[in-house]
């Protein structure tokens, strides 16, 4: 069993899980066919795959035991997944399903009874990585939000896109947070374009290929090439040399440096050695893969997409930069987009042109949320916790919304959507969860000091803080200063008299979610305590704050006094 845990989290956990399942699954497959002709063995693997929340460490015992020690229902549903799959197969569960959506292609294996697990499970065979255009149409499979608040941005893109059909090649720069809508803007692009002549071409980053050299730009090509994974050598060969000769381009000097970066072995014999120095071939392969992307443009005008550069490798964006330099001398609009804590490694130039995504107003907000419930009115108190909670981010309003309405806490009619539960009940969507907790875990310092900022509340002050960590002050401030930079903290004055508040609610709900239950409590304890020593000293009194606290604590007959003098306090 393999977890990737949030210590190590990616935004996209259940996707990384998947795609090293059928590498793994498929390398077997490989092997076996090898080794069982030699030795009569017969070599498979079964590979179950369950997403959820576990418990790691902590637990009993000491050392080694301590540390492997995993607790939880998401294990045990992985392992009985892992049982029902057959030789070289990836199964996996609903959660998983739903998080990877469309970037797989499936085969349903129907409901099963699994040991250990209450209710029947619809459980799915993975087949293969889905062929998309885009990283919105596979996550969406196909649904497509309205595009709100973005009609200033689009119209830059298309007199970009006509200035670069004219000959005039043009860059634009998109930069926004996670869920601010990049993907979606691009994708109304793409539908803006389609009925003129071009050729789309999609180069996408990934967060856990960003150590691998050219890995997005190896991924497009095998796309350009046609290659599939049940293709030979051979195969593969033919197919990038017919490519290459397409392009017009001298294949004795190029297939090689191409064979190379895509990992081909050419025979013995079939091309000349080049007889260049390591700098020498290191130049002519950027300067090859930038001219198989500026010669696409020779004919067609072509719309290309650099999508998440904040995840690139440093070779990916030197070919980018070779590319930006010399995109004003061909039919091409190069659209890149990137979290604000990339910085590009450009000088800007006339024909570079950044956009920066802001947050939707709650206009914008309530509309999304209308499209999600197809018109249908939504309790007010619905519609202001969603709107509170998303904070403007398209992709937050979205998934709240969703789950609101297939939780057990609303009830559909004919015309409109009753509220039967608590609100105060609805945990954040799965599909959040992680990229949110993602964002907390590269800080491993400013994670406990989000940790208790959260058990604080949405708005907290330096010094409370203090009073309830155990961290001393230079820890304290480093911690808050990197969640402050990141852009997750928003500061008001200087410590000790500062104030901090959590950038997004759902921030703060995530990082108080990640606590165990008894964490929690001992740090409402902790909290309430440090307000009673507060009192006695200057004679500022919250009842309701300390009384919230000690109720959290499991602390009744402290809660229940608080309770009453904030209820006193009230009537008077």
């Amino acid at each position: 069993l393999v977890y990737f845990g949030y210590p190590q989290a990616h935004e996209d956990d259940a996707e990384r899980a998947v795609r090293a399942g059928l590498a793994i699954a498929r390398s077997i497959e490989r092997f076996d066919a090898d080794i069982s002709r030699r030795h009569d063995v017969v070599l498979a693997v079964r590979i179950g795959v369950a997403t959820g929340p576990v418990v790691v460490g902590d637990i009993i015992g000491e050392g080694a035991a301590e540390e492997a020690a995993v607790v939880g229902e998401t294990p045990n549903l992985a392992a009985r997944l892992q049982a029902i799959a057959g030789a070289n197969q990836v199964v996996i569960a609903p959660r998983t399903k739903n998080l990877v959506a469309g970037l797989f292609k499936y085969q349903s294996l129907g409901t099963c009874e699994l040991k250990g697990v209450t209710a029947p499970t619809q459980v799915w065979r993975v087949l293969s990585e889905s062929d998309v255009g885009s990283r919105y149409e596979a996550i969406r499979g196909g649904a497509v939000s309205p595009l709100v608040g973005r009609q200033e941005e689009l119209g830059l893109l298309v007199r970009s896109w006509e200035a670069a059909k004219a000959g005039r090649g043009q860059v634009m720069l998109i930069q926004g947070e996670g869920g601010i809508g990049k993907s979606r803007l691009l994708e109304a692009l793409r539908e803006h374009v389609a009925p003129d002549e071009h050729r789309w071409v999609a180069v996408r980053c990934s967060p856990y290929h960003s150590n691998s050299s050219l890995y997005p730009i190896v991924e497009q090509l095998k796309r350009a090439f046609a290659w599939m994974p049940e293709d030979s050598e051979h195969e593969k060969l033919e197919k990038l040399e017919r490519a290459l000769a397409q392009r017009g381009l001298a294949l004795e000097e190029v297939v090689p440096l191409y064979a190379q970066i895509m990992s081909l072995t050419a025979p013995d014999g079939r091309y000349p050695a080049l007889g260049l120095s390591a700098d020498q071939q290191r130049e002519n392969t950027l300067d090859a893969l930038a001219g198989w992307l500026l010669e696409t443009a020779d004919d067609t005008p072509v719309l290309t997409i650099w999508e998440d550069l904040n995840w690139a490798d440093p070779t990916t964006l030197e070919v980018l930069q070779l590319v930006i330099e010399q995109s004003p001398t061909v039919a091409m609009l190069n659209v890149l987009t990137y979290r604000p804590d990339f910085a590009p490694p450009w000088a800007m130039r006339s024909h570079m042109t950044p956009i920066t995504l802001n947050r939707l107003e709650r206009a914008e907000v309530e509309a999304l949320i209308r499209h999600q419930s197809k018109g249908k009115a939504l309790p007010a108190e619905v519609i202001d916790h969603i709107v509170v909670k998303a904070d403007g981010v398209p992709l937050y309003a979205e998934e709240l919304t969703r789950a609101i309405l297939e939780s057990e806490h609303i009830s559909e009619e004919p015309d409109r959507y009753t509220l039967s539960g608590s609100l105060s009940e609805m945990s954040i969507p799965a599909t959040l969860q992680d990229s949110l907790m993602a964002r907390l875990d590269r800080l491993p310092m400013a994670r406990e000091v989000a940790q208790v900022g959260a058990v604080l509340g949405r708005e907290f002050s330096y010094e409370l803080l203090r009073h309830t960590t155990n961290l001393d002050d230079a820890s304290l401030q480093n911690g808050l200063s990197e969640l402050v930079e990141n852009e997750l903290l928003y500061q008001r004055g200087r410590p000790p008299r500062s104030r901090y508040i959590f950038k997004h609610a759902l921030i703060q709900d995530a990082a108080y979610e990640s606590l165990l239950k008894s964490k929690r409590q001992a740090l409402h304890g902790q909290i309430a305590q440090a307000l009673e020593r507060r009192l006695r000293h200057d004679g500022d009194s919250e009842p309701e704050i300390m009384a919230y606290h000690y109720s959290a604590a499991g602390m009744a007959k402290e809660a229940a006094i608080h309770w009453l003098e904030a209820g006193r306090r009230a009537l008077r």
